[in-house]
């Protein structure tokens, strides 16, 4: 159907869009959660702010679990060595994740304040911990993962866990964890009254300046940390092997990309720029308006990361050369070819009924509603 390099670019887009896609509606789940202690006061404001999600979360969580299995079977060499080099991290978000759904479901289901309380915290937990962990995967993947490949492509990784959590990483996370808030606060400013209206949409200024403010401090930090470049490689089109190049580490290699097609300054400096528009948004109650800049800035951040990278996917700190790239690290171009028709098909389908599900959960929830329709929402 394609030929071969054109179809690892086609997946290497995918899966981008799989994470965009993630954090544009996981986001606000997370953010929502992340909140619920410090916006929901009264037990009638947390149950608001939980239904506001409780249509969508299930569904959003599947973009992980696709992007997950798309990179399996797109890049399965990619797929060994960030879960290897990051188990103790992916753990750490599995248990969070866990933690969601049966905060949920089982809130409800005993007539105790301690118990709701638990569970409570259990939903700001899972909200708070995995865009930070996220932010810090990517953090690690701009610095380089320190692993190797034997001739057998066998991964050997050659840190600690506790090496994850270093200062540029942190700061990442950081990043991460304030995406989240903004897109779960601009959510609540679509879908809440009142009080708690007015709540969200403070934080939605406050999370929109500060995703400003850390943006621009780490792209002078990425300017002046290593980068990778590929000084010789071998065809593109031919048989996936990561050990036919050679890479090397070059301080400010993050910004070759931007200088050799100037358009992709569109994501780093729209990033910036949107976060202000969101928080004038917000600022002048323009809801919807708010929420779409939200989701637009957690674009251009994973787009900004992608565009510097490429065509690097995990880059080795112990060994440049043994770095993964789109083009030496994916499946055969059979495999490649089938998971492509099989994409053309069902991510329009998906894209469909999950416009068709928001247009018929639209609409604004408040203490009211809630109490009308006490025994049938969480």
């Amino acid at each position: 159907m394609f030929e071969y390099d054109t179809l690892r670019l086609i997946w290497w887009t995918l899966i981008g869009v799989l994470l965009i896609g993630f954090m544009v509606t996981d986001g606000f789940d997370m953010g929502v959660g992340a909140l619920l202690p410090f916006l929901g006061k009264t037990e009638s404001d947390r149950r608001v702010m939980i239904n506001s999600i409780a249509p969508h979360w299930d569904g959003n969580q599947v973009w992980l679990i696709t992007a997950g299995g798309a990179l399996f079977a797109a890049w399965p060499l990619v797929y060994a060595t960030s879960f290897s080099s990051l188990y103790g991290a992916m753990y750490l978000t599995l248990i969070a994740l866990w933690l969601r759904p049966l905060a949920l479901e089982y809130r409800a289901k005993i007539d105790s304040s301690i118990w709701r309380k638990v569970c409570d915290l259990s939903i700001s937990f899972s909200g708070f911990l995995p865009p930070i962990l996220f932010g810090v995967a990517f953090g690690n993947l701009l610095q380089g993962l320190p692993f190797s490949l034997n001739n057998l492509l066998m991964v050997d990784y050659h840190g600690s866990f506790i090496q994850l959590f270093n200062p540029f990483s942190l700061l990442c996370g950081l990043v991460g964890l304030v995406m989240a808030l903004l897109q779960g606060s601009a959510w609540l400013m679509m879908k809440t009254t009142n009080r708690l209206y007015e709540k969200a949409r403070l934080v939605t200024q406050i999370s929109a300046l500060c995703t400003a403010i850390l943006l621009v401090i780490g792209g002078f930090i990425v300017n002046n940390i290593d980068g990778y470049l590929i000084i010789s490689s071998l065809d593109h089109r031919s048989v996936s092997n990561p050990l036919n190049k050679e890479a090397i580490m070059v301080v400010g290699a993050w910004l070759t990309n931007f200088e050799l097609y100037p358009w992709m300054w569109f994501a780093p400096i729209g990033s910036v720029v949107i976060s202000l528009l969101a928080l004038l948004s917000a600022r002048l109650k323009f809801d919807a308006v708010a929420f779409i800049s939200a989701s637009f800035i957690n674009a251009c951040i994973i787009l900004t990361a992608g565009f510097a990278m490429f065509p690097f996917i995990i880059p080795s700190s112990f060994d440049p050369s043994h770095s993964l790239t789109l083009w030496d690290a994916t499946s055969s171009e059979l495999t490649l070819n089938i998971m492509t028709g099989v994409a053309f098909v069902m991510v329009p389908i998906i894209l469909c009924y999950t416009a068709f599900s928001y247009r018929t959960m639209f609409g604004r929830l408040d203490s009211e509603y809630i109490e009308r329709n006490n025994h049938s929402l969480y």
